[in-house]
């Protein structure tokens, strides 16, 4: 049984860390996931949970809690005809191919690797958040053809790989070929859906290496689950009011800092131990 004071812990961590995704998600547009795996990852190494797979166990529950958020959010942009359905239904099955493939390597990898990979990549999109402009062109239409099939299943795998959803890589590769931002916003919801919901089918069947929380199945831990989409879903509005009073541009370039530094940390957890 497992220490009671642990486990009230454990749950006002995951309320905090919950609370915070969804204030982030709603006032910057920022997919849940890329706050969430580094979050989780240092509450369970902080509560003594942890081994060789841990970061497993991060990434799936994350990509979890996006199947809830994403349906949400694609339900919401549906209502304003915000979606793209064309771009998500060419763009679906090379993500959700990527996202079966991300899930096969992110079994085979232990901690350190994936958080490795986690910090690189975060840092990149940290950086394009901190230099990126809304006039970078890298095409006037979507690509089609062989471009179209490599990049919707590297935006898969690397997604998984990352335990986030369609917005990191979505939004940027969607507006990078003239597609309004609001519009990439909603469709990148979508992209989120497909990524999740075989990645965490494959995640359920994965089970990590050593001691995880109670109530874990595979590498999805059922309490983060349920107390984070019970707090994204009563924060997020906030952060969505908050947007509509402060200056986005600013604050993603904090929070792109702030992504910034939370990969080096991790690139030294990964280095150092």
């Amino acid at each position: 049984m497992p220490d009671p004071m642990l486990l009230a812990l454990m749950a006002l961590l995951l309320l905090a860390i919950g609370a915070f995704a969804g204030v982030l998600a709603g006032l910057l547009g920022v997919g849940g996931g890329i706050v969430l795996v580094p979050a989780f990852f240092y509450a369970f190494s902080a509560l003594g949970y942890g081994g060789p797979s841990l970061m497993q166990l991060c990434l799936g529950t994350s990509l979890a809690t996006i199947i809830v958020t994403s349906l949400r959010s694609v339900a919401s942009h549906h209502k304003k005809g915000a979606v793209d359905w064309e771009i998500l239904k060419r763009w679906a099955p090379g993500i959700a191919l990527g996202a079966v493939l991300g899930v096969a390597t992110a079994a085979r990898l232990g901690s350190v690797v994936l958080q490795a990979i986690f910090a690189i990549l975060a840092m990149i999109v940290g950086v394009y958040m901190l230099a990126g402009r809304s006039s970078w062109r890298l095409g006037p239409v979507m690509p089609g053809g062989i471009l179209r099939a490599g990049m919707s299943f590297a935006m898969g795998a690397l997604s998984v790989l990352m335990g986030i959803g369609g917005g990191s890589f979505g939004v940027p590769v969607m507006t990078l070929y003239g597609v309004p931002i609001h519009r990439a916003v909603a469709t990148a919801a979508g992209f989120g859906v497909v990524i999740a919901v075989p990645s965490v089918i494959g995640f359920l069947i994965v089970v990590p290496a050593g001691q995880m929380p109670p109530l874990t199945i595979g590498s999805v831990n059922l309490v983060a689950f349920g107390l984070v989409i019970a707090m994204t879903l009563i924060t997020t509005p906030y952060g969505a009011a908050l947007a509509h009073r402060l200056d986005p541009k600013p604050l993603k370039r904090v929070f792109g800092v702030f992504l910034v530094l939370v990969a080096l940390n991790m690139l030294r957890g990964a280095a150092f131990g």
